[in-house]
Parts: structure tokens; sequence; C-alpha cells
């Protein structure tokens, strides 16, 4: 769990908190004008509810509903900023081996996905919903379409939308001249710039289950952090397969974690590595973020010892 931690010496930080995307968004921004901080907060949360509309699947313009419309039907056009995203999904989800996947299976509501399942053999139903992953979508750079190749097939961005979000509140609000911020989108952080005192913004990683009780102190100023807590859900995750991907030489044992924080340059990364490195174990997610550069993380096991990544420095 993580805590920012700010100094003020003689300046000034504004904060507006407010409920966007279904969660607790708390703005914060460096200057000496509380009418111009004002201006910025709305700008920050006008770019938020845009993300929002954009990657919702309802309403009949939306894009992400006509792509999931046409599952098993025909590519959709789509705009070059939902296009760019899906991209880098169906990359993050190669990187991680399908641990992080946008994709899923559902019915219509009006039963017409759940009546053609009806017709196929039971071997035939098991397959198609066995085909609904990240491979199954087909990207066409040149023609900017989208097509999903399984009827019944969807996309959504529950797992990264929120990190997208913040990534872009943050351009918006330095298009407007905020040097130094923090955006804390439900417990995930991402930080420009410096505090007043020309310290970096820090973190203090705390015991999940024990919040006031800090680990460590990390500085993230001009990074972004991300964290999952382990609950029981995430149990079924892991699989000897899925870890056989990431240590093809030999297997390690799962640790059991109470957390990871993903520390990376965009919120939209770390969101989306956050839950997959929980899931894969402690030695195989350590694997994974130490092949990658620019991100770290730090991950806190159920008998409270902390693991980073090579890059990273805890105090």
């Amino acid at each position: 769990m993580l805590a920012i931690k700010t100094i003020s010496h003689n300046s000034i930080i504004f904060r507006r908190s407010v409920r966007l995307m279904g969660d607790q968004f708390e703005i914060s921004v460096v200057g000496n004008n509380p009418s111009w901080a004002e201006d910025r907060f709305d700008d920050a949360v006008g770019e938020i509810n845009r993300v929002e509309k954009l990657l919702s699947a309802f309403g009949e313009d939306s894009c992400i509903n006509e792509i999931n419309r046409n599952a098993g039907v025909k590519p959709v056009k789509a705009n070059a900023e939902i296009f760019k995203l899906i991209d880098r999904s169906l990359q993050i989800s190669a990187l991680t081996h399908g641990a992080f996947d946008i994709t899923y299976y559902a019915a219509d509501k009006d039963g017409s996905n759940f009546d053609t399942v009806q017709k196929k053999s039971n071997s035939a139903v098991r397959s198609a919903v066995s085909n609904v992953n990240y491979k199954s979508v087909e990207l066409n750079a040149n023609e900017q379409t989208v097509f999903l190749k399984e009827t019944g097939m969807r996309i959504g961005f529950a797992s990264n939308s929120k990190g997208y979000a913040a990534d872009r509140a943050k351009y918006i609000l330095q298009l407007q001249g905020v040097s130094s911020g923090v955006i804390n989108a439900g417990g995930d952080l991402l930080t420009w710039g410096a505090q007043p005192d020309s310290e970096p913004w820090t973190i203090a990683i705390a015991d999940p289950s024990q919040e006031k009780q800090p680990f460590a102190n990390v500085a993230i100023s001009d990074m972004a952090v991300a964290t999952s807590l382990n609950t029981e859900k995430y149990a079924t995750i892991v699989d000897k397969k899925l870890l056989g991907s990431f240590n093809p030489k030999k297997g390690f044992p799962v640790s059991k974690i109470k957390s990871v924080s993903i520390i990376s340059t965009t919120a939209e990364l770390a969101d989306a590595m956050a839950t997959p490195v929980l899931a894969i174990g402690v030695n195989a997610g350590l694997y994974l973020i130490n092949q990658l550069n620019q991100i770290a993380a730090v991950i806190i096991d159920d008998h409270n010892r902390i693991y980073t990544s090579k890059s990273i420095n805890v105090n």
C-alpha cells in the first residue's frame, strides 16, 4: 500500500479529490495561485472524463462497442488513440504470456452468441472459448482496423484504463504549465517535477495488513507506481504452464505475495503490470521485471519479506 509523502516549505500544494471512473482520484499541483490551480483541476478532470467515455463499451457511438459487436464478423476501423492503446495492450500481453489480457468472453444480452454456441458441440464450445485471448485480436496498422476473430469475444480496459487516464491528465496539466504534481488514481500514483522544497516526491511502502507501518521509502519523481494486493481470486491465475513460460531453464517455487508495487515511467504500464507480477509469484515476477528497462518492482511476501528488482534501491 502506498502513501505519498509531501513537505511544504513556504510553497503551496493545491489538491482536489473527486470520484472519477468509479474510483477516487486526488489531483495535486504545485503553484501560487488558487484560481489557476482550480482551472488546472478542471482541465485534468475533463481529460479523465474524456478517456472514460472513449474507452466505454456502451453507447452507439462507442468505438469499443463497435469492435465488440463485430467480433467474429469483420474488422472495425478504430481511431488512432484507441488503436495505439490496443496495440500497446497486446504487447504487454505477449510480454506477460497472457497474464495481462484485455480480452474476455461474454454472451450478448439478447442471447445471440449463446444461440450460436448452443448449435456447436461441447468440444467446439470449449475450443471457441479457449481461443478468446490476446492472440485472437488482429490489428491492421495500414488500415488501422481491429478484428476480434472469435464470436462472443470482447475487449475491455478495466486493468489499465485508470493508468492511461492518469497519464493523459498529466500530459494536459504539463501543457498548461504545471511543472510539478501528483495524480493519485485510486491508490496508484503518477508524479512529475519535485516538491516545493525541491526534494523528490517519495512514497512509503507499507505492510498491507499494517497500513501505518512503512517498510521503506522510495523516491518516485517523474515516475508512476501501481500496487496490487493479494486476494483469494488470484490463486487460480497461477499455473505451472504460465510459470514455465517465464522460467525456460528450470521451475522456481511460487512464493505467496501480499503486495506488488510496480514503478514505471507511465501509469498505464505500471497499472497493467502489477497484477501479472502478483499472479506469477516472487521469483518469476522478479525474473520478468529484471529483463525490462525503465521498470522496477517491490514485492512483499506473506512473511513480510521485501524483494526488489535489480534497478531499485529501498531506503
